[in-house]
């Protein structure tokens, strides 16, 4: 996908639904900071409560997530795609070019950092669309290879990315122990 492109997608479990209202797929813009904000402060609450000993949750995570997400755009390595329905965002994906890392053994790739939708709009083909959307992206940058993270537990999104074709790859570990203050 271009950057200067939208998507429409009106698809429900694979299925045409001329009543279901049209998602745009669409890059994010600095407009968009509070809906983003809102989106990715429900990503990092979601994460801190199914582990908060392994997840961050900070004060007011709207504003500082909203701000990081703009704060990207200009970035031509980046990429914020904003899914928008009945002029409201209701989702977004987080992408972006990633060199050679020797800490994780792999070559150049992209690398969806987030991918999160709104609850009322799920399992409607938004999170699909803004993850075909973003694979397009990173195709068009030359990469050929995508990865990305997905949190335990979450079995729907992982159904979602083997569907796509991603395969399981790595298992993060935690170990916490006791933390010594001075």
């Amino acid at each position: 996908m271009a950057v200067g492109c939208a998507h429409a997608i009106g698809l429900r479990r694979g299925l045409s639904n001329p009543t279901e209202p049209v998602t745009q797929i669409r890059p994010a813009t600095r407009a968009d900071e509070a809906a983003l904000g809102r989106l990715g402060g429900a990503l990092m609450r979601q994460h801190h409560a199914s582990d908060p000993r392994r997840f961050i949750l900070v004060e007011r995570p709207e504003e500082g997530y909203g701000r990081f997400l703009v704060s990207q755009l200009g970035d031509s390595d980046r990429l914020v795609l904003a899914a928008e329905r009945s002029n409201e965002v209701v989702g977004y994906v987080f992408a972006g070019i990633e060199p050679t890392s020797w800490r994780d053994l792999r070559g150049p790739c992209g690398f969806i950092h987030d991918v999160y939708v709104d609850e009322k709009v799920r399992r409607q083909g938004v999170g699909e669309g803004l993850l075909r959307a973003a694979i397009e992206w990173v195709h068009s940058r030359g990469m050929a290879q995508v990865v990305l993270w997905s949190k335990s537990g979450n079995d729907s999104a992982q159904r979602m990315f083997l569907k796509l074709g991603f395969r399981g790859t790595m298992v993060e570990m935690t170990l916490d122990g006791e933390t010594s203050e001075t």
